[in-house]
């Protein structure tokens, strides 16, 4: 019984303590900065390549592309995602670095909580990730937790929905104008 309880202890508890975090400044139907504070001790590979990209202003410009009402804002596809393109292929990109093998934890996918898109491979994640707009228990041990919003989720509540299973903004999506690292 007292194992279950610290069980039930750990996996409600913040993340652990993080050192580099990500401002991003949202414009169009959203408009505000979110704050993501980073989990280098969870997934250190993801944090170093989501920090270099954010360095070299890979993500400015960048919409979110798939967006499902309850579930998550998808955005980071940094080779078809630009504002201004032809969205058919957002999502489907990634960097000019490599993909990343999975550094899937413990820690659960809770609202708030920041994870690495990937295809079903689970080494495929590169520059996309996804902001959750509420738990999915489903994704636990799954995919790879890189951080959590610690401000900012009324302008995440606001980001464009999607249209049709996918979530596809196919129309006027909601941009990350400009991301820069923290410390």
């Amino acid at each position: 019984m007292r194992k279950l309880a610290l069980t039930a202890a750990l996996a409600a508890a913040p993340l652990p303590a993080l050192a580099t975090g990500l401002d991003i400044e949202v414009s169009g139907q959203a408009n505000g900065t979110i704050h993501i504070e980073l989990a280098e001790d969870l997934a250190p590979a993801h944090v170093a390549q989501i920090t270099a990209l954010a360095e070299e202003g890979a993500y400015d410009g960048v919409v979110f592309h798939r967006v499902i009402d309850g579930f998550m804002a998808q955005t980071g596809d940094v080779q078809y995602g630009r504002e201004g393109t032809d969205m058919s292929m957002a999502g489907m990109g990634g960097s000019d670095m490599d993909d990343i093998p999975a550094e899937f934890s413990d820690q659960p996918f809770e609202r708030g909580t920041v994870g690495m898109a990937r295809s079903q491979n689970p080494d495929s994640a590169n520059s996309q990730f996804f902001i959750m707009f509420a738990p999915g228990e489903f994704l636990n041990g799954q995919y790879t937790v890189v951080g959590e919003v610690t401000s900012g989720m009324e302008v995440v509540d606001q980001i464009k929905r999607g249209e049709g299973p996918n979530g596809a903004v196919t129309a006027d999506p909601d941009v990350m104008t400009e991301v820069t690292v923290t410390e």
